[in-house]
């Protein structure tokens, strides 16, 4: 029999402990036949999303409409095989398609290709690459009618942030500038220390003439650049400093500043009032356009703002009672804004004048839309996903639809997938809240299922209602295999306002973690979800919620998978290359004005509670999260005994999996966590899987 998982009740949710102690006794038959079935049935049946299917999913990264609308440059993302010793990141290929969706590959193979463009004729498309004997990332200009790629100019660094005067004639990029003879000659000898965040090097603005036949001039600005942006008359570029190239920096501190191309001068300052997206000049000049955060305690940017130029130098939000959050824009010939927004779980396309007095949603429900591009005819190019795939190329006609052009995976449609849907809940204090549920495949109305609670990163983030399958997320695969899949977007997430988005700060752990408890009481309720049968995963900041419902609300949750997550919030904010963002937009506090609440809100206060079998996985080189965070975990889990624990580290990765291998070990690592602990007949009780994988037969 399924052991219970918790017999106490919750406030607001009066009689659990009866029901689900009778619901128990109706498995208790039928759960060990009904498992193996299930398990056999997904490992035989082709028709069913399998780690392997995750692991070749293409998806379109970018894409960019020609000045003239009849063509759309576009990225996609080819995971590499680990199956035949190819391990790494995705190549990035470049693909041409017309508007009726008529595609042609143009850079394919093992290349990288980034930060796609249409030069200013419109004739040719240009791209960063490492090709052949490159030595660095370089820029590349291949003819759209046919031809071979051709390098622009060489640099003795890698370039990036490539924008084209408008009138062709000149190159604006960016580059770090390398370490100089000497200090190379000392490193070679041993002397390689690190200075820790003070041996950095800014990032410089340099210009080139467009056939690459000078040398590049250095812009001398104060602080590090990040990006920028042409005037349309080409004397001037908007140029997004930060005082140092740190990550904390780049996130909190980028500032706008307007200088003169010529003299490399600084002739107006931006106040962006906190963090910054996007940006560009209007057509005229006259304005500039961008995406930032409301004020520096705002989470997220998703603000569309303009300023003057020149002017006071303080934006204005040309929709600030929008309670959603700006992805993307373009101006216009007429100059007017299309922008692209999240609004809860769905994205709509809008138009706003520049008075902002005629905000218009013009598009929505189609897909969810994560970029846009505007050709001079009003024509537009979108990276769009849904349910049924990831990302792909959408087009919009002048006056038409959104209307899909590219089918990566053309596999997807002989697969069986599990409904999805929005669902909505309230929280114990009334907030209404919603995510995004996936059934399990062939699901049946009336019978409880395990439930895989999925908790986003951030908390500055959100789950739209688009595809939900990823190495990290269940998804298609967790209900191929019998499981809900449940995504909860919780106070704090984005695609709401600004308002809204904040509600979880000061409050770590807080009510943004009971929104997850109330979200699964919903769930059953409403006579989906198995009570005793719920697990938790995460990365990030969702991780910090998979190891909160490992401790904190152990109870609660008979397996926990935790990515990257949060253990300690004391040495967690000494410890991340992110600690003003921490205190500014998450904690509102430093650490010496309240020891009491970091280490309140931390899972390792609270490990003795801890009886959920725990995965915990993390990459070794993770700046975000130190791998200490797991260390602790772990060890205190490891020590009490209480419960099932493993720890998994990944040589190399970061804050997230970018290798195919680690990628594919993960996924699988994590069904069959979940599977072990919620579907077997033994529950949580059930005996720790083998921590070897047999990965052929996945």
């Amino acid at each position: 029999m399924l052991p219970l998982a918790c017999t106490a009740r919750r406030a607001g949710n009066p009689g659990h402990s009866l029901r689900f102690v009778f619901g128990r006794c109706l498995l208790g038959g039928w759960l060990l036949a009904a498992w193996l079935a299930a398990t056999a049935a997904w490992a035989g049946d082709s028709s069913l999303m399998t780690p392997r299917d995750v692991a070749r999913l293409r998806t379109v990264v970018a894409a960019e409409i020609s000045p003239d609308g009849r063509a759309i440059a576009y990225t996609l993302a080819v995971p590499r095989d680990p199956f035949t010793g190819n391990d790494g990141p995705s190549h990035i290929e470049l693909h041409v398609c017309d508007v009726s969706g008529k595609s042609r590959p143009f850079v394919t193979g093992a290349v990288t290709v980034t930060q796609i463009a249409w030069t200013p004729d419109g004739k040719s498309i240009a791209y960063l690459a490492r090709r052949g004997d490159d030595k660095h990332t370089s820029l590349y200009v291949i003819p759209v009618d046919g031809g071979e790629s051709r390098k622009v100019f060489d640099h003795d660094a890698s370039v990036h942030h490539v924008r084209f005067r408008p009138d062709g004639k000149e190159i604006a990029f960016l580059s770090t500038p390398p370490r100089t003879e000497e200090e190379k000659k000392w490193r070679e000898k041993g002397f390689n220390q690190e200075i820790y965040e003070e041996d950095w090097r800014p990032t410089r603005v340099y210009l080139i003439d467009a056939a690459g036949k000078k040398k590049p001039r250095a812009l001398e600005l104060p602080g590090s650049a990040f990006d920028l942006a042409w005037s349309p008359d080409g004397r001037q570029l908007a140029v997004a400093l930060a005082p140092t190239p740190l990550v904390d920096d780049s996130y909190m501190f980028k500032r706008l500043h307007i200088v003169d191309a010529a003299s490399g001068r600084v002739v107006e300052r931006i106040a962006n009032p906190g963090k910054l997206g996007r940006f560009a000049f209007s057509p005229d000049g006259t304005h500039l356009a961008m995406i930032s955060a409301a004020d520096l305690n705002d989470p997220a940017e998703g603000r569309l703002m303009v300023v003057s130029v020149p002017g006071d130098g303080k934006p204005r939000d040309l929709m600030p009672n929008y309670e959603a959050h700006v992805e993307a824009f373009a101006w216009t010939e007429s100059g007017e804004l299309m922008y692209v927004a999240a609004e809860g779980v769905e994205t709509v396309v809008g138009r706003v004048a520049l008075e902002g007095s005629s905000h218009l949603r013009v598009k929505a429900g189609v897909a969810i839309f994560q970029s846009l591009s505007l050709a001079k005819n009003g024509a537009m190019a979108l990276v769009g996903h849904t349910a049924r795939h990831p990302g792909e190329v959408f087009y919009v006609g002048p006056e038409g639809e959104p209307k899909r052009l590219t089918d990566n995976n053309p596999w997807l449609k002989e697969k069986e997938f599990g409904e999805q849907t929005v669902v909505q809940w309230k929280a114990q204090d009334g907030l209404t809240l919603e995510g995004i549920l996936i059934k399990p495949v062939h699901y049946q109305k009336g019978r409880r299922y395990p439930l895989i609670l999925t908790v986003h990163g951030g908390p500055e983030s959100h789950i739209p209602n688009g595809w939900l399958t990823r190495y990290a997320y269940p998804g298609q695969v967790g209900a191929a295999r019998g499981f809900a899949i449940f995504y909860p977007n919780y106070r704090g997430s984005t695609g709401r306002g600004v308002a809204f988005s904040k509600l979880g700060q000061a409050d770590a752990a807080g009510k943004e973690f009971s929104d997850l408890i109330d979200a699964v009481d919903h769930l059953v309720e409403v006579g989906i979800v198995d009570r005793d049968r719920v697990g938790i995963t995460g990365g990030s900041y969702g991780g910090y919620a998979s190891a909160w419902g490992a401790t904190y609300y152990s109870d609660r949750f008979a397996a926990s998978v935790m990515f990257v997550g949060i253990s300690d919030n004391v040495s967690k904010v000494g410890t991340t290359d992110i600690p003003e963002e921490m205190y500014l937009v998450h904690h509102r506090k430093r650490l010496w004005d309240d020891w009491e609440y970091f280490l309140e809100r931390s899972p390792i206060r609270h490990v003795k509670k801890g009886h959920t079998p725990t995965l915990i996985l993390h990459g070794k080189e993770d700046p975000r999260v130190h791998p200490s965070q797991s260390m602790e975990l772990y060890r205190h889990l490891k020590t009490l005994g209480q419960a099932p624990v493993r720890l998994v580290f990944y040589p190399g990765e970061g804050h997230g999996n970018r290798r195919a291998a680690s990628r594919f070990d993960y996924n699988v690592r994590m069904l069959r966590w979940m599977e072990t602990f919620l579907q077997s007949p033994q529950g949580r009780k059930a005996k720790i899987p083998d921590f070897r994988i047999d990965y052929e037969r996945q």
